[in-house]
């Protein structure tokens, strides 16, 4: 397997932990259950699953206006943006 395969692989595998946490802890919330605490959301954001973070955001409503959210999962978006731009320019 190719490094980039790797890669690719583990945002795949990020992405649907960021959206499938968000979901489940929107689907807690209704039911007024134990939460997912934020840090760990936002944990999961800037590890890699800054994109499914904000999709479940979008789709299923869910802290989309609560500050932290709205500014953190988009910069993580961006930081991993930069950071694989400048390696694959080096």
């Amino acid at each position: 397997m190719t490094v980039y395969l790797s890669i690719l692989l583990f945002y795949g595998v990020m992405t649907v932990i960021g959206f499938v946490s968000m979901w489940r802890d929107k689907r807690q919330a209704k039911q007024r259950a134990w939460r997912t605490p934020e840090a760990t959301l936002l944990t999961i954001a800037f590890l890699g699953g800054a994109l499914g973070t904000l999709l479940a955001m979008q789709l299923v409503r869910h802290k989309t206006r609560t500050a932290k959210f709205q500014l953190f999962v988009p910069l993580a978006i961006l930081l991993h943006a930069t950071v694989w731009i400048l390696w694959l320019r080096s």
